[in-house]
């Protein structure tokens, strides 16, 4: 009875997904149980940063970006890495051409079709990853393009310019771009469940901008401790979920109504990235020069599990396979 009674205060296992991880620095990608054991690996391009999967769920693919670090100078590599989900190995690459240090990635809801942004030249690629051809290159019309999303219904792509602190939203089916001023050093973004708003973040303002889809005009902002970089929401829409890198070293937590940071969590370490459990029970976050991920209970607000990845692997986004 008091067995019985112990298992069911201990938080259950099998609620949180196995990941897959990019290990930055290793060049590979990881996949690891929801236990955290090490289970395969693949290997990639040099110095891969972004993942996203499929809109069938069948793949994912990895951005080759070719530079450790978007400061640093450098042509970069120009291709991505398609893996097979079931087999969890390498299928295909796509191969981008003169498009050099591609980086964020998002899927296209009706389409499929992937959106990357590159970094040499400063650019936007709508991509069929069927037929692993460039469709279009978008002028993002700013500096350093780093991260995307699509707005409702994936009419717009939205790129964060983070060296001219703007917020790129791009029509796909015309090209044509608006400019969203935005705070310092824009990162990461999410689209809330109803399609309404996006969340911005910006490291060196420390803060989150309030963006309206309809208008793409900013309507607010949430005021949060250090360096804001990523940031996911939960399906209700009521909580965001960010990690705060350099100095910050924590992952935070805000209220959408009130536009209040309501709690931080330290993680003694500066995360790169932040990523959410379809269910929203779940936070991962990567620290890559400590080799660790950081795994969330977003409830209690508590770190239930730290997976240490081997030495020289640099993990940075670790991806829920649910």
């Amino acid at each position: 009875m008091r067995a019985l009674f112990l298992l069911l205060l201990t938080p259950t296992l099998h609620a949180q997904p196995g990941i897959a991880v990019v290990e930055k620095i290793a060049g590979k990608l990881a996949f690891y149980s929801a236990t955290g054991e090490r289970t395969s690996e693949v290997k990639l391009g040099t110095y891969p940063h972004e993942i996203v999967r499929s809109l069938d769920g069948k793949s994912l693919y990895v951005t080759d970006n070719g530079i450790l670090w978007m400061q640093n100078a450098g042509k970069g590599g120009n291709t991505i890495s398609i893996i097979d989900v079931a087999t969890r190995k390498k299928t295909a690459v796509i191969d981008l051409g003169e498009y050099r240090r591609p980086h964020g990635m998002a899927i296209q809801p009706a389409t499929g079709h992937l959106v990357v942004t590159i970094e040499n030249p400063d650019g936007l690629l709508l991509i069929d990853p069927q037929q692993k051809k460039v469709l279009r290159k978008f002028d993002v019309q700013g500096k350093s393009p780093h991260m995307v999303l699509f707005g409702p219904a994936g009419k717009h792509a939205y790129v964060s310019n983070t060296n001219s602190a703007t917020l790129a939203s791009i029509e796909i089916s015309t090209g044509n771009v608006k400019l969203i001023p935005t705070g310092k050093y824009p990162q990461g973004g999410v689209l809330s469940p109803d399609g309404k708003t996006i969340y911005l973040t910006n490291a060196e303002s420390n803060k989150i901008s309030i963006i309206n889809t309809a208008t793409d005009l900013v309507t607010g902002e949430i005021q949060t401790a250090v360096y804001p970089n990523r940031v996911a929401i939960t399906p209700d829409g009521k909580t965001l979920v960010y990690s705060l890198g350099n100095k910050g070293s924590a992952v935070g937590f805000a209220d959408t109504a009130t536009r209040k940071e309501t709690g931080t969590i330290p993680l003694n370490g500066q995360p790169l990235s932040l990523t959410l459990t379809k269910d929203g029970k779940y936070a991962f976050s990567g620290i890559q020069d400590q080799g660790k991920i950081h795994v969330i209970d977003v409830a209690r607000r508590k770190i239930i599990r730290t997976i240490t990845t081997p030495k020289d692997a640099g993990p940075d986004p670790a991806l829920p396979l649910e």
